[in-house]
């Protein structure tokens, strides 16, 4: 330890006048770096049966392809809400189902219901998509895929492709449809509309 000290000493008596200076001038500290911090999501998994006000994602706001916003939750009370979730705008399984949903589209009106397709594209990806199949009902964005993970919808593919998945949520806020298929894409329509007739039956 002392021969450490003295070769220390040594060293700043060698040392030119010139380098205390430029150890004395003030120096630039650089800002520190922002870290990305990854958003935390936990899956619930949501399933027919459950109550959409225990979750914090029925009142998320989402960009829609016409430009406005919206959130779920903002039809409780008024309307049941069918929602698609569909992995890709623009490509030939989600084209089918998007114009499948358009072409039965009066039917969910009659049904009092309102339809929102929605994926990880962006609103502008969205808007083109929607005009390009003369789309009636609104697109929205998830682009972190929030709801997606939140809802625990699972990818296909070994986790390459977002899965298909479609919810029907009644005027009460309470899923009434959870609906998995990723080849038969407008069986979604379907099976939405079938559970649409039986609530309206029951009404």
């Amino acid at each position: 330890m002392l021969a450490g000290s003295m070769t220390r000493a040594t060293s700043v008596r060698a040392a030119p006048r010139a380098a205390f200076k430029a150890a004395a001038a003030p120096r630039a500290v650089a800002a520190p770096r922002a870290r990305a911090y990854a958003v935390a999501v936990q899956a619930s998994n949501l399933k027919v049966g459950d109550k959409m006000s225990d979750s914090s994602e029925y009142y998320r706001v989402l960009r829609r392809s016409d430009g406005g916003s919206v959130s779920l939750s903002s039809y409780q009370g008024k309307n049941a809400v069918v929602l698609f979730f569909y992995p890709k705008a623009g490509t030939p399984g989600c084209t089918k189902e998007v114009c499948k949903f358009r072409d039965e589209y009066k039917r969910f009106e009659d049904a009092g219901a309102v339809v929102f397709g929605i994926s990880g594209d962006s609103p502008e990806e969205n808007a083109a998509w929607a005009k390009a199949n003369n789309l009636p009902f609104p697109l929205l964005s998830d682009q972190s895929n929030i709801l997606r993970k939140t809802f625990g919808i699972k990818s296909d593919l070994l986790g390459l492709l977002p899965g298909r998945q479609t919810y029907v949520i009644d005027k009460s806020g309470k899923v009434i449809l959870s609906f998995n298929d990723q080849l038969n894409a407008e069986q979604h329509v379907t099976e939405a509309l079938n559970v649409l007739s039986r609530v309206t039956v029951n009404a």
